[in-house]
């Protein structure tokens, strides 16, 4: 039955403010229009299914301004690539073949850039019909210009005659895919209009369906991305209330969602990463502005995946121990240093060092991102304690004790067979750590060394870049009797996303990050658990392979069902408690 309009505005307008606020909050999806003959269209079955499955619709015209584009990103919480004309097969690197279709190259870039940037900010995209093939475009797959001329086979037929809302064949879903969980079933009856589809899915993706006659009709990510495609056009079946394909919709708003949950939090909150070694690529001409292939960490990435600020260490290789080598390593440390701050003082006024916690507060406020510097390997000292004061004073916030091998100070958790703890010399060096307010870290640390290390420290010590022996058996981990007594002086450990520190065998993702940090959670407490990355030092992970994929982090601890305030505790707010405590002199 139809509700016949009163034309009363006043009346609806006084509706929507009967009760506060009056309105639910829903995340805005942003839907590619189909750009033809100077018109921008959208065919209704695309909104109707966003708004019948909780989100809020907005249309992304065809647009050249690269600038007006990240702007739309930065204020949409998922996406919807829609159908429409074939894709121009200059931008895979072929020539056209006469089969090809009308193409929008204008549309085209657009299209393919919009993936590509809100891949980068993690922002969660489904793709129908030309959307997955505009997905597997941009991300290195390849396409067939014409599946009946370029497939091998007979095909069956892919553009039906049939009204659009019904289906015309069936598609198989291959087990454990998302797409399998979405509709709990092997077989989808599906309707069908294209002649271009996916030939080879794109690297971080796998095929999850296919037509009877081999056909690909759809692909996700293996790269804990949301981004899932479909070659038919499941918008259609809702035009007659035919809710079979809600499930994708469904999955998208959902999606959308927690992205929208994670990017509200990370707004209020402070985001810490306690470890990274992006000086180790200085000698390489990278660029901390442009988003540089080269490293993990540049101001590009941390802007997409949200983080505040990182601690940036001068790494030093254990070398000899004569009086010339050290010497040498008190002065790479410190070249190092001026390195980071060299590279930070070009990348003024979107960067600045920060020296404590009140510093971080207020470069976040600015809109600035931060970067600490720390020490990786007390051999940087060399024999001179009197380098602890002057790595302090020129801001150095944490030094670990050791790196792989033992030192002038204690032994390693590698290269240790004699089980060596803290020498006299180290003792002092812990006591002055003390004195002038820099953080004892013990990663990379002997088993004797870290007991060593917690009964001289009067102050907390901290693990930059640990994760738990319990989960993954190495050595350079802690066993829960560590984290427990870590935990009992009050400090702090840092899950590391190192592939070896969280899985002995095969390929690490985030889910073992997670893990290892629940682990540590129920060991240690909420109050002593936080990451630290070791990007660019070997780190990175599925899922979390660059600072521009830590809003991941975020989600992941949000499905777990972490409180604001955790996730505020582990994104740094605990290692910031500790640094405050020991600063404070």
């Amino acid at each position: 039955m139809k509700t016949i309009p009163s034309f009363d505005i006043l009346a609806d307008y006084h509706r929507t403010h009967l009760d506060f606020p009056g309105y639910k909050t829903a995340p805005v999806i942003g839907l590619t229009g189909n750009f033809r003959d100077s018109d921008c269209t959208l065919a209704e079955g695309y909104y109707q299914s966003i708004l019948k499955a909780g989100g809020t619709p907005f249309i992304i015209p065809c647009y050249d301004d690269t600038n007006a584009l990240i702007n739309t990103l930065e204020h949409i919480d998922g996406i919807l690539l829609t159908g429409g004309a074939d894709i121009n097969p200059l931008y895979l690197g072929e020539e056209p073949i006469k089969e090809l279709h009308g193409i929008n190259p204008r549309r085209d870039r657009q299209e393919l850039l919009l993936t590509k940037l809100a891949a980068d900010r993690q922002i969660p995209v489904l793709g129908i019909c030309r959307g997955i093939q505009t997905m597997n475009a941009a991300f290195g797959g390849s396409l067939y210009q014409d599946i009946h001329v370029q497939m091998e086979g007979v095909r069956i037929k892919h553009d039906q005659d049939l009204e659009r809302s019904y289906a015309s064949h069936t598609v198989t879903i291959e087990p454990n895919t998302l797409l399998h969980q979405l509709f709990g079933a092997d077989t989808l009856a599906a309707n069908s209009f294209h002649h271009q589809a996916v030939k080879e899915a794109a690297p971080g993706f796998r095929i999850c369906a296919r037509a009877t006659d081999g056909v690909i009709e759809a692909m996700e990510s293996t790269e804990y991305k949301s981004m899932l495609g479909v070659q038919w056009h499941p918008e259609c079946f809702i035009l007659r209330n035919d809710k079979c394909m809600m499930p994708l919709f469904q999955w998208l708003v959902r999606e959308a969602t927690s992205f929208k949950e994670a990017k509200c939090l990370h707004d209020h909150i402070l985001t810490l990463d306690s470890h990274c070694d992006t000086p180790m690529f200085f000698d390489q001409q990278i660029k901390f502005t442009s988003r540089d292939p080269k490293i993990l960490v540049d101001l590009h990435k941390m802007t997409e995946g949200r983080l505040d600020a990182t601690i940036m260490v001068a790494y030093l290789e254990q070398q000899g121990l004569s009086d010339e080598d050290l010497l040498a390593a008190t002065q790479k440390a410190n070249y190092i240093l001026n390195e980071i701050e060299t590279m930070v003082a070009q990348s003024h006024p979107y960067v600045n060092i920060a020296y404590t916690p009140s510093d971080l507060y207020r470069l976040k406020s600015e809109g600035k991102k931060a970067i600490m510097l720390g020490i990786e390997n007390g051999y940087a000292i060399g024999k001179d304690i009197s380098n602890i004061e002057y790595f302090r004073n020129r801001g150095v916030v944490y030094m670990t004790l050791c790196h792989n091998g033992n030192n002038q100070l204690c032994g390693s958790a590698r290269y240790n067979e004699d089980g060596l703890g803290v020498n006299a010399f180290g003792e002092k060096v812990i006591q002055e750590m003390n004195r002038v307010g820099m953080m004892v870290d013990i990663s990379h640390a002997g088993e004797q060394t870290f007991y060593d290390a917690l009964a001289i420290s009067s102050k907390p010590i901290v693990a930059s870049h640990s994760s738990s022996r319990a989960l993954c058996n190495h050595p350079r981990n802690l066993t829960d009797d560590q984290l427990k007594a870590l935990a009992k002086k009050g400090g702090v450990a840092q899950v590391t996303l190192y592939n070896g520190f969280l899985k002995e065998k095969g390929t690490a993702t985030i889910k073992d990050a997670i893990c290892h940090l629940n682990h540590m959670v129920d060991v240690m407490g909420i109050d002593h658990v936080g990451i630290g990355t070791d990007f660019d030092g070997d780190g990175g992970i599925i899922g979390c392979a660059s600072a521009s994929e830590l809003i991941n982090f975020t989600r992941c601890l949000l499905k777990e069902k972490y409180s604001e305030e955790d996730i505020r505790c582990i994104w740094g707010g605990n290692f910031l408690r500790v640094m405050e405590e020991i600063q404070r002199i």
